[in-house]
């Protein structure tokens, strides 16, 4: 089980032994929260696959993150696989300042958000987001930036920076639409080769596919070290006290950046069904299921590794 250094309880779980008495769940239930993003769909997809074959019922609630946390506060979820940090901290604060969520840690490895471009915009010479306030640089894009669903915590990160006139970003038009609309505009930007600037961000079928470029941010619009970000499993405060058998999957379901690119790439590129990908990627990597699942049981006690084989046969 992995260390976690936020909070003793964590660490106070990790030293039980994993009987089926020390496992016993008080909640059967698992309400995740699940913005409309195809990593976080798919891997929450994938848990619910394992939790589901645990004995669990699943439920997902398709809100933006920002919606998120505050269901995570007030009870209304339970869990959250997709807490980018730093780019969600406002919210991320005021949650754990009020005690309402657990931090179980990084989920995903290698994970980097900010200003994007094609390729060939990269090659052209825009390299640098200082370089947005040049008026030609911006005509040259047509002054727009094309983001996520509004509301969400990226876009208020850049509604900010254009107030403060970051980059000049005052003078650009936030476009805000889903990550399928907006990808849809890069799309059609890179088949005619137009210069476009969006919201870019790995792991992600898009940084192979536009051979895409994230852009240096000096004024860390979207976090230090260039928008570095954790990807964190975030609890309710409650879930995490009352349910140490599914905490103890959640603690343990790690993927890697090209792991979860990888799966990415088959439901948001390929356009394969969920629950199929899911499914998929399940029965292809049972090595990750086994790390996923040491020492969880079943809803019943029962080991959890024999069951979840058992639901992939």
């Amino acid at each position: 089980m992995r260390k976690t250094a936020l909070l003793t309880t964590a660490a106070i779980i990790g030293l039980l032994p994993f009987t089926a008495q020390a496992t016993q769940d008080a909640s059967d239930e698992l309400r995740l929260v699940v913005p409309p993003w195809p990593g976080v769909t798919v891997k929450s997809e994938i848990l619910t696959q394992l939790a589901t074959s645990l004995g669990y019922q699943v439920e997902a609630l398709e809100v933006s993150s920002t919606v998120g946390y505050q269901t995570l506060q007030s009870g209304e979820s339970d869990a959250f696989l997709a807490g980018w940090l730093p780019s969600q901290q406002q919210s991320y604060d005021a949650a754990m300042e009020a005690g309402s969520i657990v931090d179980l840690g990084n989920n995903v490895t290698g994970a980097r958000m900010g200003f994007a471009v094609p390729g060939y915009v990269y090659e052209a010479g825009v390299t640098n987001a200082e370089q947005l306030a040049d008026p030609e640089i911006r005509e040259r894009f047509g002054a727009e930036i094309y983001s996520i669903e509004s509301g969400s915590t990226v876009s208020e990160h850049l509604h900010g920076a254009a107030e403060a006139d970051t980059y000049g970003l005052s003078q650009w038009r936030l476009r805000e639409s889903s990550t399928p609309g907006m990808l849809a505009e890069v799309d059609a930007a890179k088949r005619e080769q137009r210069w476009i600037l969006f919201y870019g961000w790995t792991p992600h079928w898009m940084a192979p596919a536009y051979d895409m470029e994230i852009l240096d941010d000096p004024a860390s619009v979207f976090g230090e070290n260039n928008g570095q970000s954790d990807v964190r499993t975030i609890l309710a405060s409650a879930y995490h006290a009352a349910n140490p058998n599914m905490v103890r999957l959640l603690d343990q379901f790690e993927l890697t950046a090209d792991e979860q690119s990888e799966f990415i790439r088959d439901f948001g590129l390929e356009d394969g069904e969920l629950e199929t990908v899911a499914r998929d990627w399940l029965l292809a990597n049972p090595e990750r299921i086994e790390t996923f699942l040491e020492g969880v049981t079943t809803r019943d006690g029962e080991p959890g590794l024999a069951a979840v084989r058992a639901s992939l046969e």
